[in-house]
């Protein structure tokens, strides 16, 4: 075999592994039907159980970076204290083992058969179910079949006295074994991967087991670069679960190769017990390490979190999220009483929609990367709660309520999905203007000028400012049951409606005498659209506090205040 072959072979089989990888994580995720932020979300209040949860999400994904990236989100969005999320990235440190584990098993000979059965699954069935469980048999069957391929290109290695040099040096050298483990891994991007070609390795017996062991344990430092670069430019707290990630693998990895020759001498002492194949013997050794570095440092989490706090100041995220509303034991019990906690998380779902507008406003002044990463990220947290909200308000409603709790629980339902709708708009405008400034700065760059602001409109400027007093009035108005400032509202949505035809008016008169380009102009009308109806939206809103959103609503036993307001409405 020529050396062409060879690395054809070995590049080839390593992209069928890779993707066989994937795509067999992308069916088990399917297929386990949850949401795999909400098993971070919920079962990480101990650390232990934050273990438990990065083990189960590693395990559905096959990719302890995966569930390292899941994490850092859940920090940044305020949803996951450090210490949660050091828990988490140990316990994907464990879940990672289970590929290696799975390639030791060896059945590479069936590996086209198995595929065969993955693809009659997934083109000859319309079920979900059955594709997803096709899609697993499938990325099981490449992933053997990447190993094989992988193992032909790699056989002829061991006539080049190169190669035999530097496994015999690796063995000779544990600190060597680790730095080749570590370069490896960093440029599969695949802690999965480079184990499976250690495996393969030692399986050919081109590669001893005291020279395995180290480049195995320098594949938990690789693993760690990806976090490292998926930090570059994040927030703190990513900086922080990056290097939490960091000093977790280090210090594990230095325990060990400290004690790598007793470590080694029980490998091999225990192969015969379990009558281990070399593969096995791998992964054997690949969990055993895992799982004591955990269970070691898992005492030491607060530690941890406080080191990486200290060595990466800076504020915490923008974003403080009070979990403590939804307690769903009440709800079978007390439901009013779970009413009113619903009633709270509005509240706080109110204020993060009310943050986000505003960081959306001051993107429209500034145009600046971090006002447009903070309204994304509590765009994240506001769909996340409406989620929670949502279940929650579903459970209540099955219970026996009084006509007014069933009145109130009506409301909140729509309140909900009003603040939801209201965020989307948010983000819509962001992506308008992102759009505008990036042909901005193409066309400034063309004519050698600077870039001029995007949109600036004294009458735009005019209508963010209404929308957003009506936005803080509605969802104030329902929290503190005013019916004054829910009236500002509606009398104000009526100015709001004026000033957005007038801008839509001099805007188009504006293109009409050549002024702009059309496709700016059709960005600027949708920024226009999108205040108009966030505008709707808080209306709705207000009518609830006012009891006249529905007709069922119109009785004589609400205040004077409300019911001249409504005649107001339908007289103009």
């Amino acid at each position: 075999m020529d050396v062409q072959q060879m690395i054809f072979m070995f590049a080839g089989g390593l992209g069928i592994f890779l993707f066989g990888l994937k795509y067999m994580g992308d069916g088990l995720q399917k297929s386990a039907g949850e949401s795999l932020r909400s098993i971070l979300n919920q079962m990480t209040s101990t650390p232990v159980r934050a273990i438990i949860a990065g083990i189960v999400v590693t395990v559905l994904i096959q990719s302890s970076s995966g569930t390292t990236v899941l994490a850092v989100g859940l920090v940044s969005a305020g949803f996951m204290k450090i210490k949660q999320a050091i828990g988490v990235i140990m316990g994907a440190n464990i879940g990672t083992t289970i590929t290696a584990f799975i390639i030791g098993i060896d059945i590479g000979a069936y590996a086209l058969p198995i595929m065969a059965v993955g693809a009659f699954l997934l083109f000859f069935f319309k079920n979900m179910t059955v594709n997803s469980i096709g899609q697993i048999i499938f990325g099981f069957g490449a992933l053997f079949y990447g190993l094989e391929l992988m193992g032909e290109g790699m056989y002829p290695l061991r006539e080049f006295q190169a190669f035999k040099d530097l496994m015999i040096n690796m063995g000779d050298n544990p600190i060597l074994g680790v730095g080749v483990g570590t370069i490896f891994t960093w440029l599969v991007q695949s802690s999965s991967g480079s184990i499976g070609i250690l495996q393969e390795l030692y399986s050919q017996g081109q590669i001893s087991i005291e020279g395995a062991l180290p480049v195995l344990f320098g594949n938990n430092i690789g693993t760690t670069i990806t976090a490292v670069l998926a930090a570059i430019g994040a927030s703190v707290p990513a900086k922080r679960t990056a290097a939490s990630h960091i000093i977790f693998n280090l210090v594990g990895t230095f325990v060990v190769i400290m004690a790598i020759r007793p470590f080694t001498s029980m490998i091999v002492a225990i192969t015969p017990i379990f009558n281990l194949n070399p593969a096995m013997q791998i992964a054997v050794a690949h969990g055993l390490f895992n799982v004591t570095n955990v269970l070691i440092q898992m005492w030491f989490i607060g530690y941890l979190a406080k080191l990486v706090t200290k060595l990466i100041p800076g504020d915490d995220a923008i974003i403080e999220y009070d979990s403590s509303h939804l307690d769903f034991s009440i709800i079978t019990t007390v439901p009013s009483v779970a009413l009113n906690q619903a009633k709270l998380e509005i509240k706080q779902m109110g204020d993060f929609v009310l943050e986000e507008y505003k960081e959306m406003f001051k993107y429209y002044k500034k145009q600046d990367d971090l006002s447009l990463s903070n309204a994304l990220q509590l765009e994240e947290v506001v769909n996340d709660i409406d989620m929670r909200l949502t279940e929650y308000l579903m459970h209540i409603s099955v219970e026996d309520l009084p006509v007014k709790s069933s009145t109130e629980h009506t409301q909140m339902m729509d309140i909900t999905k009003y603040l939801e709708r209201i965020g989307d708009h948010s983000e819509n405008i962001l992506n308008n203007i992102k759009e505008a400034a990036r042909a901005q700065k193409k066309l400034a760059k063309k004519t050698n000028k600077e870039p001029e602001k995007i949109f600036h409109d004294d009458d735009l400027m005019a209508l963010f400012n209404l929308v957003e007093q009506n936005i803080t009035d509605a969802i104030t108005s329902f929290t503190q049951d005013s019916y004054v400032l829910a009236g500002q509202v509606i009398k104000r949505e009526k100015e709001v409606n004026r000033l957005e035809e007038h801008i839509r008016k001099k805007y188009i008169q504006r293109l009409n005498s050549g002024a702009g380009l059309p496709s700016d102009g059709i960005l600027f009308v949708d920024i226009v659209s999108n205040l108009e109806r966030m505008s709707d939206h808080s209306a709705k809103i207000a009518k609830h506090s006012l009891g006249i959103r529905y007709p069922f609503q119109h009785d004589s036993k609400r205040p004077r205040y409300a019911r001249e307001v409504e005649g107001a409405t339908e007289t103009k």
